[in-house]
């Protein structure tokens, strides 16, 4: 999918249409320190291990893409939900 990297729509901050630079959003560094890690933790490897031992699928054949708006006047970013694209491409 191929979209422009600036382009007029609205901001919510300044509540009219504004020219918006546009950027995908990276995903950020885990630490590995989550809810599930730990739960996985506490059960250990002896016996059954209930719902960790599912086979898990595969993956999807795309994956979900969030871009980021960002406002040319006020400067403020602002995101809508992500949608789903096999190639993501920014244009000028």
């Amino acid at each position: 999918m191929k979209m422009p990297v600036k382009f007029k729509t609205y901001c919510p901050f300044c509540r009219n249409h504004q020219t918006h630079e546009v950027e995908k959003v990276k995903k950020a560094k885990t630490t590995g320190l989550h809810w599930i890690d730990r739960q996985k933790a506490r059960r250990g490897a002896v016996g059954n291990m209930g719902k960790f031992s599912k086979v898990p699928g595969g993956d999807k054949p795309t994956k979900k893409i969030n871009v980021r708006y960002r406002c040319k006047t006020c400067g403020k970013a602002h995101l809508r939900a992500g949608f789903r694209a096999g190639k993501f491409e920014l244009t000028e």
